[in-house]
């Protein structure tokens, strides 16, 4: 591999973006392209199809026999409120390989022992955030039904690009949510993006029914997201 597109590789790894290496297996030099980078006809749709799978393949394109092979960053899942479905969640998102971080100031919830081996920080979501900042391969979830907890974390994740942002409550929560965000200057595109209420639409009633609905809706918005935008919080 061309030491430049090491070095850049590196670079991306380290900034959480994805990318692609294209190997022309005729002997042609390779190519980086990263997601978002803009591309036309049969190779647009090799590349999206391959950074939304996650999957490296051999594709055919114009003739060409190319490799791509793709490095994407760890989807994580920030949880906001360390509740009951934030405790099943964790567990059930490990299982399909997402890291998960739990974020919760209510040291009475936000305890090692309901949360033994998850990522648990017992901190105010606009701190805990500036040390560790939300990026476009994370999920926000949020189900403290606290909008002193919720509103901030919500507003950063739909600026930061995250590729699912949820938050619990009913219609009349979300719509009350809504009235707030747009108070903060956040425009009807972005609150448009917003999941709620959360979880796909399957009456979930308990902990563990709501947390599969929540991880389902979290694993379609990771493989459909649009990869055809440059990533990263907006200008």
């Amino acid at each position: 591999m061309d030491r430049q597109i090491l070095a850049k590789l590196n670079e991306l790894r380290r900034e959480r973006r994805a990318a692609i290496l294209a190997t022309d297996l005729s002997g042609g030099r390779d190519r980086l392209i990263v997601e978002g980078d803009k591309l036309e006809g049969a190779l647009a749709d090799a590349v999206a199809s391959t950074f939304r799978s996650g999957k490296s393949a051999l594709v055919a394109v114009e003739g060409q026999s190319l490799f791509l092979n793709v490095h994407l960053p760890p989807p994580r899942i920030v949880v906001i409120g360390a509740v009951h479905i934030s405790q099943v969640l964790a567990r059930m998102a490990a299982l399909a390989d997402f890291d998960v971080t739990i974020i919760d100031p209510r040291t009475a919830f936000a305890t090692p022992e309901r949360f033994e081996g998850i990522d648990l920080i017992a901190d105010w979501p606009a701190d805990a955030l500036k040390e560790r900042p939300l990026d476009s391969y994370m999920a926000l979830v949020a189900v403290t039904h606290d909008p002193k907890i919720d509103d901030e974390p919500i507003a950063q994740a739909l600026g930061t690009g995250c590729f699912y942002v949820g938050a619990l409550g009913s219609r009349k929560t979300h719509a009350g949510r809504l009235e707030r965000l747009k108070r903060e200057g956040l425009t009807e595109e972005d609150l448009a993006r917003i999941h709620a209420p959360i979880g796909l639409p399957i009456g979930a009633a308990s902990p563990a029914e709501i947390a599969v609905a929540i991880l389902a809706e979290i694993i379609g918005a990771l493989r459909e997201r649009d990869v055809s935008l440059p990533k990263g919080p907006k200008p």
